[in-house]
């Protein structure tokens, strides 16, 4: 018993109990259960990325809309992505395809 005595004078004592009651919420809530700080930290962290990656996504978009309007509008510019991408030839045409040893 006196070592309990002799704990709580020498470390207890000088606490106020309201500051032990503070240092007891403070550590539950950053340690305890699924919604501690530190998750939510990890989970605005993933929301933060995704938020970029759709952003991304939606330009992405843009420019492909973009290129598809103009491939539906020039007549010229659809024959150049059909013969660049899909290589489409004329028929008095001969074609070369240099790759690189990279690829």
């Amino acid at each position: 018993m006196s070592r309990i005595k002799d704990f709580y004078t020498k470390y207890l004592s000088r606490i106020n109990l309201y500051w032990l009651v503070t240092i007891v919420f403070l550590a539950l809530t950053f340690t305890a259960g699924d919604s501690n700080l530190y998750r939510r930290y990890q989970y605005d962290e993933k929301i933060r990325m995704l938020e970029k990656e759709i952003k991304q996504y939606q330009e992405e978009i843009k420019e492909n809309n973009e290129k598809l309007k103009n491939l539906r509008t020039d007549k010229e510019g659809l024959e150049r992505f059909a013969r660049e991408e899909y290589f489409m030839k004329k028929e008095n045409e001969d074609i070369y395809i240099i790759k690189n040893k990279d690829e």
